[in-house]
């Protein structure tokens, strides 16, 4: 596709991805940041007489309740996304996730009341996986059908780029923190600070998303079909059949190089190269970095060429960056921060989950549609991989990186999927234009 002769960005086009591109960014650093200090937690809010691995097992636990209430809180926002309008429901997802945030960081800890402490944890930790579960769906929804539609892969391109840009914010902030803090300050209070900054931060993200519009495209969508029609997800789950397959084979690309190449790897090398916690992370870092300018980059670069040329060659590039990285940081340490930091660009190809999925279902069923079909398939196969990967790694060294090589595989076999069925009608979900946005 040639996007000469695309029609530029609005002030307004502008200023929507850059306010929903915010609200992404701190709602997911909201989301991982409790991931940075769950050995601080465990300590904090569990029984002092429980054996520390047993503390650490129960915080992680708590970490990974939020991945489990995604699901099905991204499908009952969802749901009344695509019955009410996206508006609403995008910027009550923030509420959602920057309460129980500010809440956490002032919770009081087992010391003071005991074993509601944990509970009320546990509790503050599923409304924000509620809450994350429909932020990126919903983002990604509202952004492509606020912008021409030659320029929704750009719109997808700067909202993964700042849902990763909260990954980098939770880890520049919890290095801050213990660099400004010692180990007994960050205990005694410290702790609290990225929680309770991160709850009034994502506050006003939410103040600033009511300066946001209803996405031309549902309220097009309302007026023709009025507000009786059937509930999404049951349209979704009887016809929409082969457009859930392809998200969610995408969205397995989408973990394997999110859980193993971002959040995976370092841990990885410290145990195969023993490599210091300091230098993996301080190559995480350039490598978060670098997913976050590509994954714009990517998004331009589908605008112009579409998603199957694009798709392909980032997923090969992200193959090739993965074997590099893996078997380079073997024959020598050195490479790791530039290997890492190619291997973290070539995860940007991420970009290509949102922008077929966008276009794979029609406007009713839309926001249900990428909800259900990405939530899904990233509890099952987000909480897999790890335990996947783990037991391989016990066999073969260079486990990890087949793994992100045979789902990229697939990826490239669901994009070709994708492309066969393009010429269905229901394929061609976004429109040419869009209505002015008042």
């Amino acid at each position: 596709m040639n996007d000469s002769a695309a029609p530029p960005l609005t002030r307004q086009d502008i200023r929507t991805l850059f306010l929903a591109s915010l609200g992404g960014a701190l709602e997911f650093y909201d989301f991982i940041i409790f991931v940075f200090f769950a050995v601080t937690i465990a300590k904090l809010f569990f029984p002092p007489d429980m054996p520390e691995w047993m503390q650490q097992m129960q915080a992680f636990g708590i970490f990974a309740a939020g991945y489990l209430a995604r699901p099905l809180g991204g499908v009952v926002m969802a749901h009344f996304g695509d019955l009410f309008g996206r508006k609403r429901v995008f910027t009550f997802s923030v509420f959602l996730m920057a309460v129980p945030t500010l809440v956490m960081g002032l919770l009081p800890t087992h010391a003071a009341i005991g074993v509601a402490a944990p509970i009320l944890l546990l509790l503050m930790r599923v409304l924000q996986g509620a809450a994350i579960g429909g932020e990126a769906p919903g983002a990604w929804v509202f952004v492509a059908e606020h912008v021409p539609a030659r320029r929704v892969g750009l719109a997808c391109g700067m909202l993964t780029g700042g849902l990763t840009g909260g990954i980098l914010l939770g880890s520049l902030m919890a290095t801050g923190i213990n660099l400004a803090y010692t180990p007994a300050e960050v205990t005694d209070f410290a702790w609290r600070i990225p929680f309770i900054t991160g709850g009034l931060f994502g506050l006003l993200a939410m103040y600033l998303r009511r300066w946001l519009h209803e996405t031309p495209v549902f309220e097009a969508m309302r007026r023709r079909a009025g507000p009786a029609r059937e509930m999404p997800i049951k349209t979704v789950l009887r016809g929409q059949g082969g457009s859930v397959a392809i998200s969610m084979l995408l969205t397995w690309m989408l973990t394997a190089a999110i859980v193993v190449v971002i959040l995976m790897t370092p841990a990885l090398f410290q145990k195969l190269h023993g490599l210091s916690p300091a230098t993996t992370l301080s190559a995480n870092v350039a490598a978060t970095a670098t997913l976050t300018a590509m994954a714009v980059a990517y998004g331009a670069l589908m605008d112009r060429f579409g998603a199957l040329r694009v798709g392909v060659a980032g997923s090969l590039l992200l193959i090739a960056a993965t074997y590099a990285l893996y078997y380079g940081t073997e024959a020598n340490p050195a490479n790791l921060l530039p290997l890492y930091a190619l291997a973290g660009a070539s995860a940007g190809i991420i970009t290509v989950v949102p922008f077929v999925m966008v276009g794979a279902f029609p406007v009713a069923t839309r926001f249900t549609g990428v909800s259900f079909s990405y939530n899904v398939a990233y509890a099952v196969f987000g909480g897999v991989t790890p335990l996947l990967v783990s037991l391989l790694m016990a066999s073969d060294r260079h486990a990890a990186a087949h793994y992100v090589g045979a789902v990229a595989l697939i990826g490239m076999g669901a994009l070709a999927w994708n492309a066969a069925r393009a010429t269905r009608p229901a394929a061609a979900a976004l429109p040419e234009g869009r209505p002015a946005i008042r």
